[in-house]
């Protein structure tokens, strides 16, 4: 599961590519190859769970199995919970196959509240933004990165939760202290949080941008009180 997941995130960027080439049918074919990851939903259970080779679902089926990242079928250091919301190229795809939106939030927010999200698995990281993906419950992604920042994250020598894998676990934390998160490898949308700061300046790359920032302030953005209620851009409100 946890390898076709990988590839169908490959999949969809170069669908992405090929559209940029103008290549309608090479896009098609890439856009339909990563939804591949479907045919291993399990409507009885909600989750994506590994087939065997005579096409049998995997019996018995332990969802929290690898939870410690010990070695299970199916699922690369990881279990079947950190790997059921991976396909970020497809979160209402996802959202449509568990049910609607009031299922989908609820079964993300178990993930959490059964303790099998691991802040320090790349696959899972990006979990606390999926929120933003139902209207109405954003709150729910700005709570859950404040409440991860202040459990995972201090001063110290081991001040973060895991193996930092080439920057991911300080890049996560550096985004989600700015505001804005990128929650899709190849989409160029960015999903957004409360950032921590009151001011931040960011000096884009003067090759590209020259003598252009990106400032991001708040108001009264305090401890207990840090909720987004308004965000204005480029001097228009939303």
């Amino acid at each position: 599961v946890s390898t076709t997941l990988e590839y169908n995130i490959a999949d969809w960027n170069l669908a992405q590519f090929a559209k940029a080439l103008g290549k309608k049918e090479d896009a098609a074919f890439f856009e339909n190859r990563s939804k591949s990851y479907r045919k291993y939903f399990d409507k009885s259970t909600g989750m994506l769970r590994p087939i065997m080779d005579d096409g049998k679902w995997l019996d018995p089926f332990n969802p929290e199995a690898g939870k410690n990242f010990e070695p299970v079928i199916g699922f690369v250091e990881g279990n079947a919970w950190q790997y059921r919301f991976y396909v970020p190229h497809d979160i209402k795809g996802l959202i449509s196959l568990l049910g609607g939106e009031k299922i989908f939030i609820e079964e993300l927010q178990r993930c959490f509240d059964t303790d099998n999200y691991d802040m320090a698995n790349e696959p899972d990281i990006t979990y606390p933004y999926l929120f933003n993906y139902v209207k109405g419950e954003e709150w729910r992604t700005q709570e859950k990165v404040r409440e991860l920042i202040r459990k995972y994250y201090f001063q110290a020598s081991d001040g973060i939760p895991g193996n930092d894998d080439t920057g991911t676990l300080s890049t996560w934390l550096l985004f989600s202290m700015m505001g804005f998160y990128p929650d899709c490898p190849g989409n160029m949308d960015y999903t957004l949080t409360s950032p921590i700061f009151d001011k931040i300046t960011i000096q884009l790359q003067p090759d590209f941008y020259e003598g252009k920032n990106i400032i991001i302030e708040t108001s009264n953005n305090k401890k207990d009180n840090y909720l987004i209620e308004k965000i204005k851009w480029k001097n228009k409100k939303h």
